[in-house]
């Protein structure tokens, strides 16, 4: 069974606006994509040869050199592409899904591109068109933002009749051409008295396939439907004549692809309600609603199959969720394939999805570019980075077994199945674990304790060793600690944080921070186990106005600060493929030792409060550093990275910022210069950073809005 790729390249049309994730995803102005793709090792790559982008008038054609160019890049490497030609889209605007030149306006298109590629062999003519009919004929969401039956049956219609003519004008240029054609793989359960609305939507979800191979007839089970929406039936006739199938059947799976129905509306936000002719009901994912009857890959293929009768390709598998998660449903998944094949059904491959990523689908791309997920590359930060799902690609690819630590455990969708397992197993000081720990050292500092309840959370084993265990200064004491858990990594998180006193206390400083990681760094690098430390904003010198930057120069003004920078140097120099994370104020839910908890406790105690006006930082929210810490850390990055959120302002406008937030004035802070408020140590009048390696943390009024919602859940305010 092979792996296949595939690049999101949906370009939808809303109102006038056309959506290009591509364009989101900055792929035409990279050079360096193509030959990231290549080297996963993958045998075949979905490519995009969009309608949309290629034809915006009527027998004008523009725009082949671009695609023509990476096309060959493609071929250059041993890539096969397979060309989509319609993703969701509604074609170019001399078009749209109810016009009743549809598919001869499309099989023209088609027809130019076979001329132009006579060597493309493999063709996913319409993407999804049962999909798409939904969204624009059923929904609205998409042009031409119909909701209704009819539009809905039409539009499926049209695409439908659009594939054969199609690949029947691609088959007169290379009659070789083999036609995928492509669909969601999903299913609908409900409640007892929503069981008819469930039969219908699962005969429902075949009716693209059953009009291509031409049987609808009065035998069909959604004849009467038809019938109903008062269809002119003579429209199915090109179907009965031309019955011509696809050659291997390509399913979309994705963990919402199993649907739950259920009347009991108030269970349910309110954007889940719909209703048919006859009840109000919400439509929610089942893993969530009801988990114990979520079937899962396997069974629905076994399913399809037994409808289709035809070569199965899973041709896009994603989920959007932490790294761990992406790795675990993606090996899973592939495993459940490979046990369908050796069960004697016809498997073809199974798709990484998406290259690069996918923009706005938690709006279902109704609006401009929206919020961003990570795919088998990140280019979050305008460059293309590997993610962690690459390196699982490229084993898969070349027949190797997956093999990260992280994939011994179940995925959160099993969460209902293996609750005891993970209660006992996931903790603390628990020596002789049969999985491979990560080994956290900072057991009684906030971010030692960030990570050790986000990896709880994460399913992800690990060791929290504090000072009475382990001392990073002393490099027998390391050996004994990596001897007796085995980690395959370990995050540093202790160290000495009291800047003020390090001026007095500089030896302490810096055996704590720069002796001490150093001697876990030269111990990781002889074990070759990961290593990921946190350096700070202090090792600048605040003689920017402009954010700093991984590349900008050190320039340290008090001991704290040196002694990271010392650190940051000695590491590299030891262990370059070790993480160093450098991060600025930290401000958390979980701990009381922290800038915005003292604030706002002073406030609520009818304290005054004072706080620099004249120092200038990007404050960190802790759960999100950590979050993206552990992401980088399975990703393998290695070298310096910068962790913040996304926002400057100084130490007395971040007070007045929590203060208004919590219901007060903002003028209840007592602003001063910071020569006022004898600090021992200098600090940097601007020491805001941001990453150019791609990794920025969200916006702080966001994290911000977080900080309050877990305050307030944990009663930790007033």
């Amino acid at each position: 069974m092979e792996i296949w790729a595939g690049l999101e390249c949906t370009i939808n049309r809303v109102g006038d606006i056309y959506f290009n994730q591509l364009d989101y995803a900055g792929h035409w102005n990279r050079k360096e994509d193509i030959e990231q793709i290549a080297r996963l090792g993958i045998s075949k790559i979905r490519y995009p040869i969009l309608w949309e982008r290629h034809q915006e008038r009527r027998n004008e054609w523009q725009n082949w050199d671009y695609t023509e160019k990476n096309l060959l890049k493609l071929k250059k490497h041993g890539l096969e592409p397979i060309a989509g030609l319609l993703h969701h889209g509604s074609g170019p605007t001399f078009t749209h899904l109810l016009d009743p030149d549809f598919s001869e306006k499309f099989a023209d298109y088609a027809h130019q591109v076979a001329k132009r590629f006579p060597w493309i062999n493999y063709y996913v003519p319409i993407n999804e068109p049962l999909t798409t009919a939904r969204f624009s004929g059923l929904y609205g969401l998409w042009y031409p933002h119909m909701r209704d039956d009819l539009s809905f049956v039409k539009m499926l219609i049209n695409q439908c009749k659009a594939s054969i003519m199609g690949m029947e004008a691609i088959r007169s240029v290379n009659p070789q051409a083999i036609w995928i054609q492509t669909e969601d793989l999903g299913k609908t359960h409900s409640t007892d008295l929503l069981s008819y609305q469930a039969h219908f939507e699962n005969q429902r979800r075949w009716l693209g396939f059953d009009l291509l191979a031409g049987k609808i007839s009065s035998e069909h089970p959604l004849w009467n439907y038809l019938n109903w929406i008062r269809l002119d039936l003579k429209e199915v006739d090109f179907f009965t004549d031309k019955q011509q199938q696809p050659d291997i059947i390509g399913f979309k799976y994705y963990i919402t692809s199993e649907r739950y129905l259920d009347e009991q509306l108030s269970r349910y936000p309110l954007h889940t309600h719909g209703a048919n002719h006859i009840h109000r009901y919400a439509d929610v994912e089942m893993i969530r609603a009801c988990p114990q009857q979520f079937l899962g890959l396997k069974k629905l293929v076994k399913e399809a199959w037994e409808h289709l009768q035809k070569e199965v390709a899973i041709t896009e598998i994603h989920l959007h969720c932490s790294r761990e998660e992406q790795l675990r449903w993606f090996d899973e998944n592939w495993q459940c394939l490979i046990e369908l094949k050796e069960e004697g059904i016809p498997m073809k491959a199974m798709t990484a999805w998406a290259l690069l990523g996918s923009f706005g689908w938690n709006r279902l791309l109704t609006e401009p570019k929206g919020s961003y997920e990570p795919g088998i590359f990140d280019c979050s930060g305008g460059s293309i980075r590997p993610t962690a799902l690459a390196k699982l690609v490229k084993q898969l690819s070349n027949n190797e077994n997956s093999s990260h630590p992280v994939l011994n455990r179940h995925g959160w969708w099993h969460a209902h199945q293996s609750r005891t397992e993970k209660s006992s197993l996931i903790q603390n000081n628990h020596v002789g674990l049969s999985f491979k720990p990560l080994l956290i050292i900072g057991k009684n500092g906030t971010l030692g304790r960030a990570f050790a309840r986000i990896c709880k959370r994460r399913a992800i084993d690990f060791h929290l060793s504090g000072r009475e265990e382990l001392d990073i200064t002393d490099t027998q004491s390391i050996e004994k600690m990596i001897e007796l858990y085995q980690p395959w990594a370990i995050v540093n998180t202790a160290g000495y944080v009291h800047v003020d006193h390090a001026e007095k206390d500089p030896k302490s400083c810096f055996m704590a921070n720069t002796q001490g990681a150093e001697n876990l760094a030269k111990i990781c690098a002889r074990h070759a186990i990961q290593f990921l430390t946190f350096s700070s904003d202090l090792v600048f010198g605040g003689h920017k106005e402009t954010a700093y930057l991984e590349s900008d120069p050190v320039r340290p003004l008090n001991i704290y600060g040196h002694s990271k920078a010392l650190a940051e140097k000695r590491i590299l120099k030891t262990y370059p493929k070790a993480l160093i994370i450098r991060s600025s104020s930290f401000f958390g839910p979980w701990d009381e030792a922290n800038f915005a908890h003292q604030a706002l406790q002073s406030l609520y105690k009818n304290e005054s409060f004072v706080a620099a006006d004249d120092i200038y930082i990007s404050p960190t929210y802790v759960p999100e550093l950590v979050e993206m810490s552990l992401d980088l850390l399975l990703d393998e990055e290695q070298g310096i990275w910068h962790l913040a959120n996304r926002g400057k302002l100084s130490w007395a406008d971040f007070a007045a910022e929590l203060a208004e937030r919590a219901g007060f004035s903002r003028n209840v802070i007592s602003r001063k210069k910071a020569s006022e408020l004898g600090f021992k140590a200098t600090r940097p009048k601007f020491s805001v950073i941001v990453s150019e390696r791609g990794a920025n943390l969200g916006k702080l009024e966001e994290a911000l809005d977080q900080y309050f919602i877990q305050t307030s859940s944990q009663n930790q305010i007033h």
